[in-house]
């Protein structure tokens, strides 16, 4: 075994010292100690009984030094032996006796309970910590609307634990991005767990294209019935207190649609280094249901920053979470540079050197699509409109380089146009995005999603989506406030 700690009256003794290396042969109180998990007094050293052959030379020393006396416990818990304790008298010429070594055994038992426990806990926490790191993003999805930079921190073991921290950034049709920050009540491996189930869910509920404040609502939805599972089993901590902000970024009309639950609200930078907390309205925490979530639409410049983050980074227990807010804002106003850049100047004004909480920072600057790489039109509801559409597509396609996509994005935009003018309703428009895939989109005033089926050989029509689903990579419906947007995507040459 190997000595740990070595604490006495006096610090010259021929002991081994803390961190040496022990090798205990088999009739050494300590071994005996150890393998029959029982303390064992030895009451005269003096008399040399067997204790002594561990080390002959370092045994007369000991008794030489006066050292008369020697109790050896075991260190267990919860069945467990973990190392023996070792008490050693000098100065009082009386030998330990039986009260001294039911002394000994409670010190013992006690410690052995704590070590046990922190050990526990230092496990638990490292599994909670990879737990928490392998659900988080490894990396950044590739999209070109905003430069993001983030930084995750889990809290330190002993203050509190890993929590349910987490962020996202998620590529959505139409060139936009979601940003994501949530927090789960609570700490450990519960929490990381929960964690990953509402990051998934965001992730579900996303690639539906729901607006910020309904897909919130979906999530208040989901928490709450989880709550209802959990208290029926009585065992777990219920989630209601899981906090969300959710945003989506439209890179070419520069919107940012921002909705949260219950979470601090963003940090705008403007390019000029204003600092502005937009005021987005605060909805309830997830899980409380009832209650209605609100969006606000943030119109921003290109090169300004998003900032979005988790309690942890301006709570603590040393200040106000208003003074954590203020100096988050003097200190955005000043850090400029790229996203990378800022998160850092962050991190070093706020956090304390031991943080108590999880702390999760994403940082994004905003990029704009502008005439060279997005064009729209608006279409009036008469068919002849149709071949105008295709020219001006033509006419784009060419100029962007793209001729030879050109008649398979005519031919997409001619069925959706088409289709719009005699099932939807006004107002109709068309928008071509040049991004990392070629973007059809075409918006009308109709609610009314359109589904693919596949026409016999004696009907006249209904062929047109499977035709646009065969030429097109992708296709999908999004819903806005005023009707729905069919889009398509196509791959691009390079």
């Amino acid at each position: 075994m190997r000595r740990i700690a070595f604490t006495g009256v006096r610090h010259d003794t021929p002991l081994y010292p803390s961190g040496r290396l022990i090798h205990f042969v088999s009739t050494t109180p300590q071994a005996v100690a150890y393998a029959r998990g029982k303390t064992v007094l030895e009451a005269d050293l003096a008399a040399f009984s067997g204790w002594q052959e561990q080390e002959p030379a370092r045994a007369r020393r000991l008794v030489g030094y006066g050292i008369h006396s020697m109790i050896a416990a075991p260190l267990r818990a919860r069945g467990v032996t973990m190392g023996v304790a070792t008490f050693w008298r000098s100065q009082k010429p009386e030998p330990f006796d039986d009260d001294d070594v039911s002394l000994a055994e409670e010190l013992v038992a006690r410690a052995a309970v704590n070590i046990d426990n922190a050990r526990r806990y230092t496990r638990e926490h490292s599994t909670a910590v990879a737990l928490q790191r392998s659900l988080l993003p490894r990396g950044l999805p590739e999209q070109t609307a905003l430069d993001v930079a983030y930084h995750y921190l889990p809290a330190q073991a002993g203050l509190g634990g890993v929590g349910g921290d987490w962020f996202d950034v998620i590529p959505l049709p139409g060139a936009r991005v979601a940003l994501v920050v949530g927090d789960v009540v609570g700490h450990g491996l519960h929490a990381a767990a929960t964690m990953g189930r509402l990051r998934t869910a965001v992730h579900n509920f996303a690639s539906l294209d729901l607006p910020p404040d309904e897909l919130l609502w979906h999530m208040d939805e989901l928490v709450s019935r989880i709550d209802q599972d959990e208290d029926t089993d009585g065992a777990v901590t219920a989630l209601t207190g899981a906090t969300c902000l959710y945003a989506i970024y439209d890179p070419t009309s520069r919107v940012c649609t921002v909705a949260r639950a219950g979470h601090l609200e963003p940090v705008i930078v403007h390019p000029d280094g204003e600092v502005e907390f937009p005021g987005v309205p605060a909805g309830p925490p997830l899980g409380l249901g009832g209650l209605p979530f609100e969006s606000s639409e943030l119109h921003l410049s290109e090169g300004s920053s998003l900032v979005l983050y988790t309690d942890g980074l301006v709570e603590d227990r040393h200040r106000d979470i208003d003074e954590g807010l203020e100096l988050l804002r003097r200190t955005l106003a000043h850090a400029g540079g790229p996203p990378e850049e800022t998160c850092r100047a962050v991190l070093e004004a706020l956090l304390p050197e031991r943080p108590r909480d999880d702390v999760a920072l994403v940082v994004a600057r905003t990029r704009v699509l502008d005439g060279n790489r997005a064009v729209s039109w608006d279409v009036p509801a008469d068919p002849s409109e149709v071949a105008r559409v295709r020219a001006e597509a033509a006419r784009t396609m060419d100029e962007w380089g793209l001729a030879e996509e050109a008649f398979t994005t005519e031919l997409i935009l001619s069925e959706l146009v088409t289709n719009a003018i005699r099932h939807a309703g006004e107002p109709i428009a068309v928008r071509l995005i040049r991004d990392r895939s070629l973007i059809c989109e075409v918006s009308d005033g109709s609610s009314t999603a359109p589904h693919l089926r596949r026409a016999t050989t004696t009907d006249e029509g209904g062929r047109g989506l499977f035709l646009v689903s065969q030429f097109a990579e992708r296709w999908g419906t999004r819903y806005t406030g005023s009707g729905k947007v069919i889009w398509t995507e196509q791959p691009l040459p390079w």
